[in-house]
């Protein structure tokens, strides 16, 4: 079957081991679904497991992607839910030590076909777009995950999402605005500020810029270089809901003085379980959110996809179609 997978890794270089082509299509097993895909996402997992990270060497040649949605061997639609608990867990899969995304141990869904435990499986909402399905595993359960359950924040919250163009950033920024937060971003590029506003940011500012007034939470992805700001910008007993570091996890200043003394709480979130990407789903379904899509092309064209990734110039999810 068509595939797109990493043949060999390189930190430098992470599209050099990117290969589309053959791969074995999935055996069904008891306990596994077969999905025959129709759309699936990409996301900057996928660019670390090109450059060696949380992707070990002895799994290559390995089917990359998180985020699909497609049809299973009933018929039925769905949406591929990627954290794989290890066998005998019970309660949130993302808290199993020994939990796996797709394309870690287990084939991705960047193919015709995928396998996955049954379990893992999420109906999907009558009506839904098979682009608007595939958005929604990874980057917008991500986000789902850190506001609603992690934030705890109630409706009329200021939040600083900072960033402004990544895929889990725009997730934040339409569904913090669907759910009634005020949200403020930051970003380096002024057009994309102004575009962060056209899909319901309340304001834009520049990386770095004294706010207005303190916020109530910041959902941190940026890591090292705006870890600083986060923590100035919060009212006293605020939270930093912090789900990755894409410039680094050391910053200059840990600013622990600050964080004791203004008794912030510092919360890390990783991905959802199946019940969140179920909600999600519903959610988005109900509100009439329409996830922000960079790109849709054709999964042929996945080379092109994961360069617009690697150059820093998308906004919003890219979309692969695959049948």
């Amino acid at each position: 079957m068509l595939a797109v997978y990493a043949a060999r890794q390189d930190r430098d270089n992470p599209l050099a081991g990117l290969v589309v082509g053959d791969q074995p299509a999935p055996q069904p097993r008891p306990g596994w679904s077969v999905v025959t895909l129709r759309t699936a996402g990409l996301n900057h997992h996928d660019v670390w497991s090109l450059k060696g990270v949380g992707l070990s060497a002895d799994k290559l040649p390995m089917i990359l992607g998180c985020d699909g949605a497609g049809v299973d061997e009933q018929g039925r639609e769905v949406i591929v839910h990627s954290v794989v608990a290890s066998q005998g867990w019970a309660g949130d899969e993302t808290l199993d030590p020994g939990r796996t995304l797709l394309s870690e141990l287990h084939p991705g869904t960047l193919a015709e076909q995928v396998a996955v435990p049954t379990h893992n499986l999420v109906p999907k909402p009558d009506g839904m777009p098979w682009e608007t399905a595939a958005c929604l595993s990874t980057a917008w359960l991500t986000a789902y995950r850190m506001l609603f359950v992690n934030g705890g924040m109630t409706p009329g919250a200021t939040v600083l999402v900072q960033g402004a163009g990544g895929g889990v950033a725009t997730a934040l920024i339409q569904l913090g605005a669907a759910a009634g937060y005020r949200v403020w971003v930051t970003s380096r590029d002024e057009a994309k500020g102004a575009r962060a506003c056209e899909i319901g940011a309340d304001r834009a500012f520049g990386s770095g810029e004294r706010l207005p007034e303190r916020v109530d939470a910041v959902m941190e992805t940026v890591g090292a270089a705006t870890w600083s700001h986060s923590v100035n910008s919060l009212k006293p007993g605020g939270a930093i809901v912090i789900s990755g570091a894409t410039s680094g996890d050391a910053p200059a200043k840990a600013e622990l003085t600050k964080i004791f003394f203004k008794q912030l709480r510092v919360i890390g979130s990783t991905m959802g379980t199946r019940v969140e990407l179920e909600r999600l789903a519903q959610f988005v379904q109900q509100r009439g959110i329409t996830p922000v899509i960079d790109s849709v092309m054709p999964l042929t064209q996945a080379r092109d996809g994961f360069e617009h990734m690697v150059s820093g110039d998308l906004f919003g999810k890219v979309i692969f179609t695959v049948s």
